[in-house]
């Protein structure tokens, strides 16, 4: 649903028909969230010009900062990928736009799990997206009920890389 790194992050579920994007999250980790929230983070993090007044007061009582919400997806779910980077493309012999499933990859603690599976098999983690990467998600129906049990707890699977 959200990698291990991404559960001190603000998160909420995905819905139906949503557009996403990737987006470094102060933990360190690259995640799914709403290109809305990253804009208006973004915008509010702008210095304005303030006086003198104004700064100390900030000083004394700085402004709560605003974070974004990591998106959680469940495993299962339908994503179209957009934009991929032509290296992507090549390496793992799929189009500039695809249709993917959302994965875990294992169940081993304190590690990235959350991953795509692409209609040709091949599987990426979420990690080795290219950052800004547009996602929407197509269908939320399918979801399954993930088995941590039957999740490895070292993943045997390949997984391609960027």
């Amino acid at each position: 649903m959200c990698d291990y790194s991404l559960m001190n992050v603000p998160n909420r579920l995905a819905r139906e028909r949503e557009e996403l994007v990737t987006y470094w999250f102060p933990t360190g980790s690259l995640g799914l969230a709403s290109p809305c929230d990253v804009q208006r983070i973004a915008t509010a993090n702008r210095p304005a010009r303030r006086g003198i007044w104004q700064r100390l007061r900030e000083f004394r009582n700085p402004p709560k900062a605003e974070r974004v919400a990591a998106v959680c997806i469940p495993p299962g779910a339908q994503l179209r990928l957009a934009d991929i980077s032509d290296e992507l493309q090549k390496e793992l012999s799929i189009g500039a736009v695809e249709e993917v499933t959302f994965t875990q990859i294992t169940a081993a603690a304190d590690t990235y799990r959350d991953a795509v599976r692409f209609q040709n098999g091949k599987v990426i983690r979420l990690q080795d997206l290219r950052l800004g990467q547009r996602v929407t998600v197509l269908d939320l129906a399918l979801a399954e009920e993930l088995d941590l049990e039957e999740l490895p707890e070292e993943s045997t699977r390949p997984l391609h890389r960027v």
